[in-house]
């Protein structure tokens, strides 16, 4: 293997007496959970830190080997030109996954459990001798992720002692990351200080995607955790770069949300301008309707006047001497056929009625005809 987070190995052999040896790059530097509350990075630094670590893991995939035993102390960080340089050390119980490493292969005797329990996914604490995958990896980088986040391990320390531990890690699902934070009292403070931010903020800053990326790489069942220590990277890539995470089905709510947060000036600019787009089209609905009433009414002013005129020259052509056939007709006859006609011949249309009505109340009480 050949990674720039990974220790190099220079050679290796056997004393005089057969005791073989390696020899290894020297890292000075801490444990990473240690580097990281030593230099209190925040959330989004020590996930930075994560990606090159799980770049790493990738290679040493890529090169047919499993790492078995991912804990902090096997992960070392060393200030180099500025920045914080993880290396992965310790391949003294990894698997080859396609070859030998060794001249004479080594193998793990069936029922014999090899890892640190805090830190072991539960396929490798199985004692039926269920062979061990890539993914056993993946478990412990979510592990490793879990506690530079929260600051505590998934599991009490009670629960994963002796055979405790194989059936929790069989057995028991984790809490979330925002959920374990909770429940560790007067330690959130300290906790939160570390990553330099507040109980509350934290708390935030872990419910939602983290809580979904964490618990994904460290599914009980491999076939539903990441694939590859890739996929894990570029899922906290994407959840750097205020994406949508892979992690979860995202809904259409969650999608809106992301985008919002990735192009807050933008989405802000647009919504002005859609509220003014949407108040002018409102103002000018309103006052095209304004319009229309206008206009109808004028409308119907006007046709209402044209009936009344038509119902008086119609009224008074009853005293034409061709219909009078010479009998000499009174006002109050005219008056009384035109009230009659307005009581049958108008009923649909109220408001003429009512105009004619008050035209012909007035004409009778001219008369004297109450």
């Amino acid at each position: 293997m050949d990674h720039t987070h990974i220790a190099k190995v220079f050679d290796g052999g056997a004393t005089e007496v057969g005791r073989p040896y390696f020899v290894m790059e020297y890292v000075p530097g801490v444990s990473i959970t240690e580097y990281c509350d030593l230099h209190r990075l925040t959330v989004r630094e020590r996930l930075e830190l994560i990606i090159p670590l799980c770049q790493a893991v990738q290679h040493a995939h890529q090169k047919g080997v499993i790492h078995r035993d991912l804990k902090p102390s096997n992960i070392l960080v060393a200030d180099q030109d500025g920045g914080a340089i993880p290396k992965i050390i310790d391949f003294g119980i990894a698997k080859a996954t396609g070859l030998r490493l060794t001249e004479k292969s080594l193998h793990t005797q069936r029922g014999q459990v090899i890892g640190t329990p805090a830190y072991m996914s539960p396929e490798q604490a199985e004692m039926s001798g269920l062979d061990v995958d890539t993914r056993t990896d993946i478990y412990s980088l979510g592990v490793i992720l879990y506690e530079l986040l929260t600051g505590a391990l998934p599991f009490l320390p009670k629960d994963l002692e002796g055979l405790a531990a194989l059936l929790t890690l069989r057995e028991t699902e984790p809490p979330t990351p925002s959920t374990r934070f909770g429940t560790l009292g007067n330690r959130q403070q300290r906790i939160a200080e570390c990553r330099r931010t507040d109980p509350r903020s934290l708390m935030r800053n872990l419910k939602g995607d983290l809580d979904w990326i964490t618990m994904k790489a460290m599914e009980k069942d491999r076939s539903r955790r990441y694939e590859t220590a890739s996929e894990l990277a570029v899922d906290i890539g994407r959840y750097l770069n205020g994406q949508t995470v892979l992690a979860r089905a995202p809904s259409t709510g969650y999608r809106v949300k992301k985008f919002v947060r990735r192009h807050t000036a933008g989405v802000a600019f647009a919504s002005v301008l859609l509220l003014l787009l949407v108040g002018f089209a409102v103002a000018m609905s309103v006052q095209a309707a304004r319009i229309a009433r206008e206009r109808d009414r004028a409308n119907l002013e006007a046709a209402t006047a044209q009936q009344v005129s038509d119902f008086i020259v119609d009224l008074f052509a009853v005293s034409d001497p061709n219909q009078a056939r010479g009998n000499e007709i009174t006002a109050r006859e005219i008056l009384d056929k035109g009230a009659e006609e307005i009581e049958e011949g108008l009923e649909d249309q109220p408001q003429v009625r009512g105009r004619l009505m008050e035209v012909m109340g007035r004409v009778y009480l001219g008369l004297g005809i109450y």
